[in-house]
């Protein structure tokens, strides 16, 4: 279980320190290239869920996470004699949701960084929820019965 924790506090801290970082070194949408046209660091405020949608719907922006947090903690904790291949993306999935829901709460909108130029901006806590998918989503497709059968 303290595995599992140090992977959502560790989400969340790095994710706030660099939207720290971000938020008291650059202004609102500077932009700093990391390679030129490629990568840029972009301070970006986002009001709304992925690619901007659901912008304005803050109540639901932090109800559906909260939900959500409560749910994969709730699996966490019934399931964990279960596969930490499957748990600690569950777990990253928590704390980046976390991270996120921090800035929404208090701010009223997300700092996002990330800037590939043809992809939205996005955040730390944003990718290790994106990462946290992934990795769940291949230990289902490709382990989750394997594993099952070995017990």
């Amino acid at each position: 279980m303290l595995l599992y924790i140090a992977v959502m506090a560790g989400a969340v801290l790095l994710d706030q320190l660099v939207k720290y970082l971000v938020v008291h070194g650059m202004a609102l949408g500077e932009s700093v290239p990391v390679i030129e046209g490629v990568f840029h660091i972009t301070r970006y405020h986002n009001t709304g869920a992925a690619f901007s949608s659901f912008e304005g719907q803050r109540v639901l922006l932090i109800a559906l996470p909260l939900v959500l947090i409560a749910v994969g903690l709730g699996y966490i904790l019934k399931n964990k004699d279960q596969s930490r291949w499957c748990l600690i993306p569950v777990a990253m999935i928590i704390g980046g949701g976390i991270g996120n829901l921090i800035d929404r709460i208090a701010l009223g909108y997300v700092v996002d960084m990330f800037d590939f130029r043809v992809f939205p901006i996005f955040n730390v806590a944003d990718s290790f929820v994106t990462v946290g998918c992934i990795l769940l989503c291949i230990y289902v497709l490709f382990f989750s019965e394997k594993e099952h059968k070995e017990r």
